[in-house]
């Protein structure tokens, strides 16, 4: 079993860790639409065709990375193999807060520079 993960936004600044970040995930299996609230309310959708096992999609806003690791822990214990992970979107950082990597600057910064001289 092979597990994809695709990023599917070319990124010049990293995703951010702390951030809401949309997610599709598929899974091979069923699960029940009703459990959306134990997936972090994402939407569910099952794709079933004749003579191949069902394949669950999550698709949805996680609030961070710590939600989308809850998702995939939920999906491991229910023994459902994961087929893909695609981040589809994200928002960058709106307020002055620098995440770390978000551009890096231009040339390093010498001991002299930081006491200002």
């Amino acid at each position: 079993m092979y597990i994809l993960f695709i990023m599917s936004i070319p990124s010049q600044n990293p995703i951010p860790f702390d951030r809401p970040v949309s997610y599709q995930i598929s899974v091979q299996g069923r699960i029940d639409p009703n459990w959306a609230d134990l997936l972090e309310g994402m939407t569910i959708y099952v794709t079933k065709r004749e003579g191949v096992p069902s394949v669950t999609t999550l698709e949805g806003m996680l609030s961070d990375q710590a939600a989308l690791a809850g998702v995939l822990n939920t999906l491991y214990e229910l023994h459902l193999p994961v087929l893909s992970v695609v981040c589809q979107s994200y928002s960058p950082a709106s307020d002055k807060t620098e995440l770390i990597g978000d551009n890096p600057p231009e040339e390093p910064i010498s001991e002299k520079s930081r006491q200002g001289g």
